[in-house]
């Protein structure tokens, strides 16, 4: 019996070539499923289904899930202010389990067997995209041509060119790009030397800072329970206005990340990225907690921060513990309410100002000047106090080595 797969379809090179090595490789009908996460492109959603027809479809479908991939995905990540091993805020991430949802529930509605990613055998998202699936749907079956077919970019190529698969790829074009709402990821090329300085040619977010704008200028991100909803007093869906936070920093040459990451497969891998609207807003937002959170609530909250990135960044979003730690996160933001001012300069964002209208930040108890209410004579009980059981310790055991 023929299987129906639904595949999910970027339009690019690897998923064109395998609507048709599915079809004929494995005698499937294929169902292409593009899922608009805030991707660019140079081409419109009715060339892509097209393409993907022309391939050899049964059929392409495209979602528009923006607004649902900023909230539902990227809005908790940032709350979390989760960064995978410090630097990287989860741009491809992030965008697996809302497409995983999509390709479970078009494979449910449209009758199919099986559903297929074009991810390659050595990387991250392969296993996202298997684990997401089999969280929502372990009866699906899920497969993966490209770890089947050994193509290399060079081959795939050549095999689109002999069946007659309209793809937009030059060979002489080594990068490998995964873009969405909250960034891109940069790799393959000269980047997989990590001593080579990355080449500014795959770059589109972020300027150079030498052609950066030499004036400072400086924004406003205003928040609500953690919720960035609006730059410089313009309200905007999250979406949007993530795209402008990137634009407006990005311009001045700020965003980009190069780093050796660890894969969850257990290789090392020399990653670029540039994120300029996602790591704008995880610093505004961190910030704001400064102010907002109590010490040992932020404490915590900064502890479990790195767990949860690697919870996604390891394909587990659909996961018990990721659900419990975004519980934790929710009760924490109820005050995290207020304005933060960046200032951007060539190469460079960073925070000015703060102020939040229920924030912890008390002047009278913390200013030196006439103003000052601290009670001055109570400190001197609470440090004897402090370090009672230490000087214990050096009256009945000696001061230590």
């Amino acid at each position: 019996m023929t299987k129906r797969v639904v595949l999910a379809y970027s339009g690019g090179l690897d998923t064109s070539v395998a609507v048709h090595w599915i079809t004929h490789q494995w005698d499937a009908e294929v169902i292409a499923l593009a899922v608009d996460v805030g991707q660019s492109t140079d081409d419109d959603w009715d060339t892509i289904r097209a393409r993907a027809m022309a391939a050899g479809a049964i059929d392409a479908l495209v979602v528009d899930a923006r607004a649902e991939f900023a909230t539902g995905y990227c809005l908790p990540a940032l709350r979390a202010n989760a960064l995978y091993e410090g630097k990287y805020p989860l741009v491809s991430a992030l965008s697996r389990p809302v497409i995983v949802k999509h390709l479970v529930a078009t494979a449910r509605s449209m009758k199919g067997d099986a559903v297929a990613h074009g991810c390659t055998g050595k990387g991250n998202d392969q296993v996202r995209f298997e684990v997401g699936t089999r969280a929502l749907a372990p009866d699906l079956e899920v497969l993966a041509p490209v770890r089947e077919w050994g193509f290399t970019r060079e081959d795939s190529i050549d095999y689109a060119g002999e069946h007659g698969i309209p793809i937009k790829v030059r060979k002489d074009n080594p990068y490998s790009i995964d873009e969405n709402l909250w960034g891109r990821a940069i790799e393959c090329g000269a980047i997989e030397d990590p001593w080579a300085a990355p080449p500014e040619e795959p770059y589109t977010l972020t300027a150079s800072a030498t052609s950066a704008p030499r004036d400072p200028w400086e924004l406003t991100i205003r928040f609500s329970e953690g919720i960035p909803v609006a730059v410089d007093d313009q309200e905007l869906p999250l979406h949007e206005l993530v795209g402008e936070v990137g634009r407006l920093v990005g311009s001045y040459g700020w965003g980009r990340i190069d780093m050796v990451e660890n894969r969850r497969v257990g290789i090392k891998s020399r990653e670029v990225y540039e994120c300029p609207g996602a790591l704008a807003l995880i610093m505004a937002h961190a910030d704001l907690e400064s102010v907002t959170l109590e010490r040992d609530l932020l404490r915590e909250k900064a502890r479990l921060e790195p767990r949860y990135a690697e919870l996604v960044y390891d394909g587990l979003w659909f996961s018990p513990l990721r659900a419990a730690l975004d519980a934790f996160v929710d009760a924490t933001q109820a005050m995290v309410t207020g304005e933060v001012r960046l200032r951007l300069e060539p190469g460079r964002c960073y925070v000015v100002g703060r102020r939040a209208e229920k924030g912890l930040y008390d002047y009278e108890l913390a200013t030196y000047d006439a103003a000052d209410q601290f009670r001055h004579q109570d400190a001197a009980g609470f440090v004897r106090l402090w370090g009672l059981g230490l000087e214990t310790i050096a009256r009945r055991q000696g001061p230590p080595a």
